[in-house]
């Protein structure tokens, strides 16, 4: 119920700060505007984002008799939750996330790297933590902060062009340029600050919510520190086009 609420709060200050914008930077017809773009955006995060994501990395699921299988199936149990699907991905970097709107509706995808680099009880550690973060509605507050955040930025990109090519400047409801560009300067930045907050907080949770379903929170501890270790190693050898998953990733 509290996640509820939570996600609630998030969608509706969010979207209030992209109608805000909208109306400072292009008054009614602008809030109209980023209204309406905040609604299809909420839309699609809320009902596509996994399918995007997923078809993104070209996700392949895995069956039953996989072994990350029966590991998430078993942390789902512990849980008292649905068992998400599980995706593997090719890509060399060791990596996992979570996506979905909900429990009934959650995916867990791990990276070929994951399992190449990790023991199985360190892949255990990272798998609970996904799952905490399934548990709590994670999945579904992390990209609404990224998308409407992005909308944003894309709000203010958006007026800037109309604010130097098809403004009139006897409109009444113009904004002056000063406080147009200060918006254009502010405004992605409190949204990706509003992002970092509910990011941070998010990963505590989660951290302390993986450490009780695997039963070892030196697990993930361990996952953790060969994880970036990795990670580190390939950007050193060039491998650069060894992307992560933000925002669906949690590390």
């Amino acid at each position: 119920m509290i996640n509820n609420v939570k996600t609630f709060i998030l969608f509706a200050s969010l979207t209030a700060l992209l109608v805000v914008i909208g109306a400072l930077l292009g008054g009614s017809r602008g809030m109209f505007i980023a209204l309406i773009f905040a609604g299809i955006m909420n839309f699609s995060a809320y009902w596509y984002s996994d399918v995007i994501v997923l078809r993104m990395y070209q996700a392949e699921p895995l069956n039953s008799q996989n072994f990350v299988f029966n590991i998430v199936a078993q942390l789902a149990q512990r849980a008292g939750i649905p068992v998400p699907k599980v995706y593997l991905i090719q890509n060399p970097t060791p990596n996992a996330f979570a996506t979905g709107r909900n429990p009934e509706n959650a995916s867990i995808a791990v990276t070929t790297g994951l399992l190449d680099n990790l023991t199985q009880d360190e892949i255990t550690g990272v798998l609970a933590h996904e799952l905490a973060h399934v548990l709590h509605r994670d999945t579904l507050i992390s990209v609404v902060s990224a998308t409407i955040a992005g909308a944003i930025s894309g709000i203010a990109n958006m007026f800037m062009w109309f604010s130097m090519f098809g403004q009139s400047q006897d409109n009444e409801e113009s904004v002056h340029p000063i406080v147009g560009t200060v918006m254009m300067i502010v405004a992605p930045l409190a949204a990706g600050l509003i992002q970092m907050a509910i990011s941070r907080s998010r990963e505590f949770e989660a951290d302390a919510g993986g450490a009780r379903l695997c039963g070892n929170p030196k697990w993930l501890a361990n996952a953790l520190i060969k994880i970036e270790h990795s990670s580190k190693q390939q950007f050193f050898q060039g491998g650069r086009k060894s992307s992560s998953y933000s925002p669906y990733v949690y590390y």
